[in-house]
């Protein structure tokens, strides 16, 4: 890449003035000593943005954007800094710096290549108006391509003869060398005499970032022939999956439309959409889209609409562009996504509806995370507490391949709340607190927090009376299990199902561990403080504040901060399991109770016993955790209560 010295660039500014250049992208009229006109970068109707040739700057009063004509090429037309030096220097007349001898090597045959890809672009197209090319030029009329259509996109066609086109350059004085590496040619491993990679097609001009030519789309007019379309090879000039098809020109009209680029799948979608109106529209080169090709298309459209066939491949090339994507969002860059209606591409859909039926379907677009989210909520049914935490699993996957710390927190809060939406429903005999059952009415989340913004209300506080006898245990046992996610993250990890799936009868823990899981599911990499810093700024500050002054639950050792990993996780299993027993088998015992208690004395005592007989199993679990699991021990005396009330009551 050529150093441009401070020298080099004053030169450049001092051989152009600012009106020109600028005038060619806004309408200027003078005033004074200065011009004016609308401003580029806002709409507007009354002009804001001025040109000053003697101080050679341009000022948007409007946005306020100040710079040069290299800043304007930049802010304007999506050129990189590099490329907006050598437009102007070749709008100049400058000859770009070399540096090296081998630098000046590379700079003259990549000129050599461009001169003889120019020149096969304009051998083709005169190949095209002539009795050789009469059948391509019948199948372009039969696709509904206007002559003016062939003039704009440089339109041609390789005739058929073997070495028509390398004879055709050889003559020009091009060297056989030059032909084979511009991709123009094939020269045989055998030795053979080299031969036109291009025959008997209609050709495509695919060019650079400075409108030059750098390689060829060939469509086949022959039905047997091995490839539909062809491509030139990689060369020092040509890198498919760093190039768009029109991309020089489409950023341009994207530029002057203040509209984003429309992405389509072929050559043929692209010159259809000119023809309609839609000059902005570009096309990766028969492969999906590429991280290069998306960073080109940011650098023009903060976001570009993808445009694909309504059909299976088109929804599985929209579905491989997500995941390419996915990691390289950036705040404000993302894609939004049109799927016409099966059966149909742009060209078929604007030949059978003219241009309002393809802007039709552009303004019903849909942003990546909707697509993202259909994807995966069809992957597979959700209808078992199994197959909502692999989905639930699979989306936390997705969302850490996003690299942008902030694309990814607000990724993860999105999708948490729309699987809060989704799966968190208050159940049938719960009955919810007022702004509760408001929020979840208005489409809200119950638990977490939902899409219109609903959040938790601290209860108030307690009277002196109360706070001397401390929370009420039940409180504390459901406090202890949030308090672990949030001196342990990796835990979220190791018990993600058991988190996730939480039932807690306090709203205030509910809306503590909704923040834990939300943050963590943003932002996996959090740390214990980390993570403390993001709750103490969240709705559930005053909980958290709440259980990390709780004396009782500083006391276990599995809630303090450096206990290990492996031990804090046993006992938060421990503590998971006498919140079960404690939570749902002591209401099974009391429902069995209350079911035979009318069948007398005798009946009442032995469903006493049994739950006399699960309490002090519970005892032990929680007091010798080395012998053998706790829940394991409970399902075990739950299953024996069943078979003493069965035996004595004969159920």
């Amino acid at each position: 890449m050529p150093r441009f010295t401070p020298d080099f660039l004053d030169e450049i500014k001092s051989r152009l003035r600012p009106s020109d250049v600028i005038g060619r992208y806004v309408k200027l009229q003078k005033r004074g000593n200065a011009w004016w006109g609308l401003s580029p970068f806002n709409k507007e109707k009354t002009p804001s943005f001025t040109v000053n040739d003697e101080r050679g700057s341009y000022h948007c009063f409007s946005s306020q954007n100040h710079g040069d004509i290299i800043k304007f090429l930049m802010e304007t037309q999506g050129l990189s800094f590099p490329e907006a030096v050598e437009t102007l220097a070749a709008d100049a007349g400058l000859e770009l710096p070399v540096e090296t001898p081998d630098d000046a090597a590379r700079a003259q045959k990549a000129k050599g290549l461009k001169e003889a890809c120019d020149a096969a672009a304009v051998f083709f197209a005169k190949s095209l108006h002539r009795n050789q090319g009469r059948g391509a030029l019948d199948y372009l009329k039969d696709r509904g391509v206007s002559e003016e259509q062939i003039d704009e996109f440089d339109i041609g066609f390789a005739p058929s003869d073997r070495t028509a086109l390398r004879d055709y350059l050889i003559n020009k004085d091009f060297s056989e060398e030059i032909l084979i590496e511009a991709g123009l040619v094939i020269k045989p491993d055998d030795g053979g005499a080299a031969y036109d990679r291009f025959r008997g097609r209609v050709m495509f001009p695919i060019k650079g970032m400075r409108g030059d030519v750098i390689a060829f789309g060939g469509r086949a007019l022959d039905p047997n022939a091995r490839a539909k379309y062809l491509n030139s090879p990689e060369t020092p000039l040509f890198h498919k999956s760093a190039v768009l098809y029109r991309f020089d020109a489409a950023r341009r009209a994207a530029a002057e439309a203040k509209t984003a680029l429309i992405v389509c799948e072929g050559y043929m979608d692209v010159i259809a959409l000119w023809g309609a109106g839609f000059k902005h529209a570009v096309a990766p080169l028969g492969t999906a889209l590429t991280e290069e090709q998306l960073a080109l298309l940011w650098r023009s459209s903060d976001e570009p609409v993808l445009c694909f066939d309504g059909d299976k491949a088109g929804v599985g090339a929209a579905h491989r562009s997500i995941d390419r994507a996915l990691p390289l969002l950036k705040p404000g860059k993302s894609i939004n996504f049109v799927f016409l209606p099966e059966g149909q591409d742009p060209d078929d859909l604007i030949r059978n509806g003219g241009a309002s039926a393809f802007e039709a379907e552009v303004k019903k677009s849909r942003a990546l995370v909707d697509v993202l989210w259909d994807r995966e909520r069809m992957v597979r049914p959700l209808d078992t507490p199994e197959r909502r935490a692999a989905f639930r699993t699979e989306l936390r996957a997705l969302v850490k391949n996003i690299a942008d710390k902030d694309v990814r927190a607000a990724y993860g809060g999105e999708l948490a709340q729309r699987l809060d939406a989704e799966f968190a429903r208050p159940s049938r005999n719960e009955k919810a607190p007022r702004n509760f059952q408001k929020s979840w009415q208005n489409g809200g989340s119950p638990r977490r927090g939902g899409a219109q913004g609903f959040r938790y209300q601290e209860p108030a506080r307690p009277s002196p009376g109360l706070k001397r006898q401390g929370p009420p245990a039940a409180w504390r046992r459901e406090a202890a299990l949030v308090l672990a996610a949030i001196q342990h993250p990796a835990l979220i990890e190791r018990q993600e199902a058991a988190l996730f799936t939480l039932e807690l009868t306090d709203f205030g823990l509910q809306n503590l561990l909704s923040a834990v899981l939300t943050a963590l599911s943003a932002d996996p990499g959090l740390d214990t403080e980390g993570l403390k810093s993001h709750l103490t700024d969240s709705g559930a500050a005053g909980s958290l504040e709440r259980v990390l002054n709780d004396p009782e639950l500083s006391k276990q050792r599995f809630l303090r901060p450096e206990t290990e990993i492996d031990e804090a996780e046993q006992g938060f299993s421990n503590a998971l399991a006498h919140h079960l027993y404690e939570s749902t088998l002591k209401q099974e015992v009391a429902r069995s109770a209350s079911q035979i208690f009318t069948s007398g004395d005798e009946s009442w005592k032995a469903a006493a016993a049994a739950r006399e007989e699960l309490v002090n199993v519970n005892r032990t679990g929680d007091a010798d955790s080395e012998h053998g699991d706790a829940q394991d021990r409970l399902n075990a005396a739950r299953e024996r209560m069943k078979e003493s009330v069965s035996k004595k009551f004969g159920r």
